[in-house]
Formats: structure tokens, sequence, C-alpha cells
């Protein structure tokens, strides 16, 4: 027997057609960004609370090739970029999943046009990348704070020390 793909992998949506399917989805837009690579609490209920802010919720996650230019090592990231879609995808709050190759996310923030563009707790405002776009026409900047001390970076590095 064989079985349907899962209906969330429908919310994964390539750049090139992330302005189209942003056009479908209710506003006011949320948008953010990240590595995403090892799920944890903390990512689960930040992407929760970036949903709050608005009626849809897009994600866009850094290529495998743009997580290691941000530093985080050339082991990372841990989870490749199709697996990483796919675990997003499923979240309930997100309703669009896509990614981005540059340094930043900037492109991406341009085709989705979002009200309010979130980032987590370690971001200011003034930082967060594409905020003097989404300010320019009128929207949000959010930092949201950190819930739960969580990190992908520590939990990888306890389970490298065995503990």
């Amino acid at each position: 027997m064989t079985y349907p793909p899962p209906d969330f992998e429908q919310k994964i949506c390539s750049p090139a057609a992330l302005a189209e399917r942003c056009a479908s989805l209710a506003r006011p837009l949320v948008f953010t960004n990240g590595c995403f690579d090892i799920l944890h609490r903390g990512h689960a209920t930040y992407l929760a609370q970036a949903r709050a802010l608005g009626a849809s919720l897009v994600v866009a996650l850094n290529t495998d090739a743009s997580v290691r230019r941000l530093g985080k090592g050339n082991d990372r990231p841990l989870n490749m970029l199709d697996d990483r879609l796919a675990v997003i995808a499923a979240l309930e709050a997100v309703d669009l999943v896509t990614w981005f190759d540059e340094d930043t996310p900037l492109q991406r923030i341009l085709e989705c046009r979002p009200e309010v563009l979130v980032k987590g707790g370690d971001w200011t405002p003034e930082r967060i990348v594409g905020a003097a776009e989404v300010l320019g026409r009128g929207g949000e900047v959010h930092s949201i704070p950190f819930a739960h001390a969580r990190s992908t970076t520590s939990l990888v590095e306890r389970i490298r020390a065995g503990g």
C-alpha cells in the first residue's frame, strides 16, 4: 500500500513561489526566520508566540550553506534543509515555510510584505534585518523574549560531552 505525502508538506514553498503563496494568506502576516536546526521547546514556544501576533506565520530557514556561514561550526546544521523544512511545516503555528541562501532573509521579507516582523529576544528591533522596510510600510517589529532557556548549540555541546 502507498500512502500520500503528509498534508503539512504543502506548507513548504520555494522562494520562487513565495510572493504568490503569501498573497493568499490571511493578514496580518507575521514573518520570522532562523536555522531551527534541532527543534526544541524554546523554538516551539517562540513560533506559537510569533503566530499569535497575526493571522498567518511565514518562517524562512537558512539553507545549509547559510547556516555554515553563520559560524555555528562546519558540522552544522545537523539536520539538512529538507528535514528542517518538514519539521517546521508540521507545526500548527506555521502557515508557510521557505528558505534563503543569502546571508540575510531580506529578499524573502520584501517578497512576503509582512505586516509583522519577529525575531527572538537576542535580537534588538533595530538590529532585525528588514525592520526599516516593514516599519516604513506601517508594520510592526517585535523581539520576543525567551520563555525557555534553550539553545541548539548548548544542546549539541551537551550531547557531545556525553551528558
